[in-house]
């Protein structure tokens, strides 16, 4: 029993540290201007998942079919991720007609190169959910706080283990 603690202890801490560096790598830019975005609607299931997390980059081209992030990245308004269903050409410059998968007509609006954040290279599904938690005031507390007592606890309960042990070597040992 107490294995299987120690194994659920080590792989709650993985977790909260995959979530950390998620979070992390999200907020601070990479190199080759690769993004960590979150999904927040469903317009794309069931190929993208609400709640996934989706690497993106740039790209020189883009052509029908590609999964694409475009639109502001900001608190207010979240940038959208559809496939491009249409492109048209308007005074030689590439406009993108997008359309979420499980939406049943494309969109409104027509995109261009320079609105778009980058293609979709990797899905990692409900994983959005945890980071955006994070993001919230009582999720980096709880990824803070939580891990720390942790390791507060287990390392108190190591320090006990020892004072314990040093003092039954101390006691003096009855010659007969």
């Amino acid at each position: 029993m107490k294995k299987f603690f120690k194994i659920l202890y080590y792989c709650f801490l993985a977790a909260i540290l995959a979530i950390g560096l998620l979070l992390v790598v999200s907020i601070f830019p990479i190199t080759g201007n690769y993004k960590f975005l979150t999904v927040l609607s469903g317009s794309m299931e069931p190929t993208v998942k609400t709640g996934s997390v989706v690497l993106v980059q740039p790209q020189n081209n883009y052509k029908i079919g590609d999964i694409i992030t475009f639109g502001p990245v900001s608190k207010t308004r979240p940038p959208t991720t559809h496939r491009i269903y249409e492109i048209e050409v308007q005074a030689g410059v590439p406009i993108y007609l997008t359309k979420g998968d499980a939406n049943k007509a494309p969109d409104v609006r027509e995109v261009s190169k320079i609105d778009i954040i980058g293609k979709v290279l990797f899905v990692a599904p409900f994983i959005g959910y945890a980071v955006s938690a994070v993001q919230q005031p009582y999720g980096f507390i709880l990824i803070i706080i939580v891990p720390a007592l942790i390791v507060i606890y287990d390392e108190a309960q190591k320090i006990f283990m020892e004072i314990k042990k040093n003092k039954i070597e101390d006691q003096p040992h009855d010659k007969q």
